[in-house]
């Protein structure tokens, strides 16, 4: 047997060849043994370190009280942090960081104790569990549901709006497989397919029913974009969930049912078609429809799940109360709901239909016309004692209105041809059926010499409204508005919906003084508050009046005065209401003068650029220049930027002005180049539009060419609308762009939805911090946790980071200590002509 002696060496070399690193002190605090593993973590050599104080492996700023900590330790108990484990911070020599896990043992021997630390090298996962922390702050902001996965495809991370959404918690979601937890239907070989294509680097995107914690499905957009490793490997998925279930209920039931109602289908086939539809929606449910005659007798339409004898037992049968759930909600007009078909007494005389088949609990909808007559009913069985869900309420508030239509067309397919001129939200005229009665009265007006307003009504702040609650709230607040406004209206007033949040009310045998009291009715009305997804609104609007004869005398003109009053009414503070006046026309006029002067000044070469230096936070020098668009005008003078680049957009004048700034920025670098002046790349600012033109490429490098310039002296600024606009050249163009070698930089980064979901799409190398973040730096903590997510996930992804907007000492010296790349702001200068940058150039920066 070896001595005590062979095996006190075959421990120590032991530890000496361990992976992790292995140190051992004494009761004086001095290292016996530092093993080579922990040469490598501390970037130390043993012969430094054994033989002196343990302090000199911790940090410095805990190194004079380190000697008391240990020695308090042993005093209160030092067997509290014998075999425990803890987070060990690391400094090493050549400066840098690591984070390890320190477990210690305790030796007595030869009445000497010892004291062994094992420690594990954590610094990946440290800085991974660090970014995931960061990044959640900006995730968390959103009401989307994100989740990410490891490269397993397992769950190690979901935001607040997860939960909020699927109604599961963090912990119940990690370690969980995002398919098997969300959408356990999902065929196998959809599976595969969609881990091939993330395999293969490409985004995955879809539509599909989700499962909720509650057993409900909800209807999302789903985005998953791959994250690979330096090593090309795909290392994590980054997955974004957005509720379109109000939207896809209507867009599915609604094409499905309307396109068969277009092609007049037979009712039996119409009402099949929609049980069908429901029960693939939902398949916990099995459905039927009953229609309910002018004597009330019910006779079945479909149950295409159910057994034909159900069906038939049900013909002829008279409705009324105890007549099972359908005819009770037939005869009292109202949804009826029977948890328990064995017992309830609605049921009695029916159940022997119903449990044999394993039907247990029915909800019956009773389906009315215009008028609330009862012209059928749908029932929902369910095969558990249980009523419906919100998305089953959801589900059949569709498709019950889907139904009426039907049978309405039946008896009279002319009212159905009359449904094509109302709005299918509101139910008020849509703008065909609205223009077609305004002219009626307007030529009745014109008959009785009498007077008539149009006042113009547009929702102020309603898309805030559709971004915080959702377009599902913004429905319900178009409902209510149009049910507002057509209160205490005269059989001759026409309420009419044109698009979106415009409305227009035509008030026959209204002259002035009369129509500003309905203003201030209607004001009143509509500020009433309102409940809208849990929340309390006030709605106001902005309206606009034009008068019949004064205004105008055909219908189209006063509808478009009316327009131009209500934005004079929403610029004097919103809520308010505004007459038409040829100042206002005036106005417009001057707006189309302003327009034909940008045209000109395009032409003639009257815009010219400022450029902006870029400045490198490392060492001072410059990185590049920022082309930005002046305008003076011999009769206007300077014109802002904020007005003529809106007028552009809206004129179709954008797409030359991105062009003409692109050459123009070309020339410019080129003539400082060979001034001499050392400016590394200009950078110029593009629309969506000008993505649309499908010859970008090839002027861009014509351009480049002529002037003896790199692609990559050239930088093209981007928001993420341009990923957003739905024109399928964009994307093509941007990623044809970005071949030739031309950078490409993603403006105003963090200031919407979108922004992380699309990161993976866009094929950029730089990110600009939009300066909203930067204005309140310092003194708003949250601002420097998001600005320092943003440094970490531009670096993760090897984008270079700008700040712009930085105006003071402060902000910079935040952004520089948070590892910001470049710097823009009036801290360095404003934008300058080039004569003005050539004279900051020599003074102002390293070149």
């Amino acid at each position: 047997m070896p001595s005590a002696r062979n095996l006190s060496e075959i421990f120590i070399q032991t530890l000496e060849q361990a992976a992790d690193s292995v140190v051992v002190i004494d009761s004086s605090n001095n290292v016996l043994l530092f093993n080579r593993a922990a040469e490598q973590l501390w970037g130390l050599d043993r012969t430094s370190v054994i033989g002196h104080n343990v302090k000199l492996l911790v940090p410095q700023d805990i190194r004079a009280h380190h000697d008391d900590y240990i020695e308090a330790n042993r005093r209160t108990g030092i067997n509290k942090i014998v075999g425990s484990s803890r987070t060990l911070h690391i400094e090493r020599a050549d400066g840098t960081q690591r984070w390890a896990s320190m477990s210690i043992s305790k030796i007595e021997a030869d009445d000497e104790v010892l004291y062994t630390a094992f420690v594990k090298d954590i610094t990946a996962q440290h800085l991974q569990n660090e970014q995931l922390r960061l990044l959640s702050l900006v995730v968390d902001r959103t009401d989307n549901a994100i989740l990410i996965t490891d490269a397993p495809g397992e769950v190690i991370y979901t935001n607040s709006g997860f939960s909020h959404l699927f109604g599961y918690s963090a912990e119940h979601a990690i370690n969980k497989r995002p398919a098997n937890l969300l959408a356990p239907y999902m065929p196998p070989d959809e599976v595969l397919g969609m881990h091939t294509q993330l395999a293969a680097g490409q985004p995955y995107s879809s539509e599909t029913l989700i499962y909720c914690a509650d057993g409900q499905r909800i209807w999302c957009h789903v985005t998953i974009n791959p994250i690979f490793d330096a090593q090309g490997v795909l290392s994590n998925t980054v997955a974004m969930f957005t509720d379109i279930t109000h939207t896809k209920m209507h867009e599915v039931l609604n094409n499905r049912m309307l396109e068969a109602i277009v092609r007049e289908d037979p009712l039996e086939s119409l009402m099949e078609k929609a049980c069908r539809e429901v029960e693939r929606i939902a398949p916990e449910i099995t459905t039927s429809i009953l229609g309910v005659s002018t004597n009330g007798r019910l006779h079945p339409l479909a149950a295409p799940s159910l057994p034909a004898s159900f069906s038939e037992a049900l013909e002829g049968l008279a409705i009324g109360p105890g007549v099972g759930s359908c005819g009770t909600a037939a005869y009292l007009g109202e949804s009826v709901l029977v948890t328990d078909i064995a017992n309830d007494p609605l049921w009695a005389d029916f159940k022997a239909l119903a449990l044999p088949i394993g039907l247990r609990s029915c909800w019956s909808t009773p389906i009315k016309d215009s008028t609330g007559r009862v012209l059928g009913t749908f029932a929902f069985y369910y095969r558990e004692p249980r009523g419906p869900s919100a998305f089953h309420r959801r589900l059949l508030d569709v498709i019950v209105h889907l139904c009426s239509l039907a049978l309405q067309r039946e008896e009279s397919r002319s009212k159905i041809r009359q449904l094509a001129f109302y709005d299918s939200l509101t139910n008020l005229p849509n703008r065909s059926l609205l223009h077609a009665r305004a002219d009626q009265a307007l030529a009745e007006a014109e008959r009785n010499k009498s007077q008539l307003s149009v006042l113009f009504v547009d929702l102020d702040r309603f898309k805030q409204v559709n971004d915080s609650l959702g377009h599902p709230a913004g429905d319900e607040l178009l409902r209510v508005v149009a049910q507002r406004l057509s209160v205490n209206r005269r059989s001759s007033d026409i309420v009419g919906r044109l698009s979106g949040d415009e409305f227009v009310l035509v008030l026959p045998h209204c002259d002035s003084a009369h129509v500003t009291e309905v203003v201030e009715q209607l004001r009143q009305t509509l500020s009433e508050p309102c409940q809208l997804a849990g929340s309390t609104l006030c709605p106001s609007a902005s309206i606009g009046i034009s008068l019949f004869p004064g205004d105008g005398h055909d219908m189209g003109t006063l509808i478009h005065r009316a327009d131009m009053a209500m934005y004079q009414a929403k610029s004097l503070g919103r809520g308010r209401f505004s007459f038409f006046s040829h100042e206002l026309n005036q106005l417009a006029q001057e707006r189309l003068a302003l327009e034909t002067a940008l045209r000109e000044a395009l032409e003639t070469q009257q815009l010219r650029l400022h450029y902006q230096p870029q400045v490198r936070m490392q060492d001072g020098l410059l990185y590049g220049v920022e082309a930005l668009a002046r305008w003076h005008h011999p009769l206007f003078g300077d014109i802002s930027p904020a007005r003529f680049i809106p007028l552009a957009e809206e004129c179709g004048l954008i797409n030359q002005l991105g062009l003409w700034a692109v050459r123009e920025a070309c020339r410019q670098l080129a003539a400082w180049r060979r001034q001499g002046l050392k400016i590394p790349a200009i950078s110029v600012n593009l629309s969506p539009t000008n993505f649309h033109n499908l010859d970008l490429p090839g002027m861009i490098a014509s351009t480049l060419q002529q002037h003896n310039l790199e692609a990559g002296d050239l930088t093209l600024e981007i928001t993420e609308n341009v990923v957003m606009d739905t024109n399928p050249a964009t994307m093509k163009t941007l990623h044809e762009v970005h071949a030739q070698g031309v950078r490409l930089s993603l403006d105003d980064f963090g200031t919407g939805y979108s922004s992380l979901s699309y990161l993976r799409r866009l094929p950029i190398q730089e990110l600009k911090l939009d300066q909203s973040f930067v204005n309140d730096l310092e003194e708003d903590a949250t601002n420097r946790a998001l600005s320092e997510a943003v440094i970490l996930l531009g670096e993760s992804l090897h984008l270079t980071v700008v700040a712009e907007g930085i105006e003071s000492i402060g902000q910079q010296r935040i952004l520089k200590d948070q590892g910001y790349h470049v710097a823009q702001g009036y801290l360095f200068s404003r934008p300058l002509n080039a004569a003005d940058l050539e004279a900051w150039l020599s003074t102002a920066v390293k070149n």
